[in-house]
């Protein structure tokens, strides 16, 4: 299984951006698909779910500005951000979670950056 993101960019405080992760398979294969982000010097954090069933989740810093969209049936599974903040600034990672009977499986995608200006 490959992830790929890609939306990232250069956007000033206060402003949008929207990031799409594509799979090479169908999204409605996994049990849960989400956003993580990686800010220097600090640990990996998660940003945003959403299950097969359609429940979402958010990091209580971006609960409000943030929302993830796409997966199931689909292919792609996006993030639109409002209202950045510099501290939104980030590597953003795309992150699939398969449930096997005997084991459960994960799958990284590259990151896309994400750099809000002051």
């Amino acid at each position: 299984v490959q992830l790929q993101a890609s939306g990232g960019g250069l956007v000033q405080s206060g402003g949008s951006l929207r990031l799409s992760c594509a799979a090479s398979e169908s999204f409605s294969s996994f049990n849960v698909v989400g956003w993580y982000r990686q800010q220097t010097g600090k640990q990996r954090e998660l940003v945003a779910t959403l299950s097969r069933s359609g429940i979402s989740t958010y990091a209580d810093p971006v609960k409000g500005r943030f929302t993830i969209s796409g997966g199931q049936y689909q292919n792609t599974v996006d993030l639109q951000m409002s209202s950045l903040q510099p501290e939104d600034t980030a590597v953003y990672s795309c992150y699939a979670r398969r449930a096997l009977v005997s084991q459960t499986l994960e799958y990284w995608g590259q990151g896309t950056l994400v750099t809000v200006s002051s």
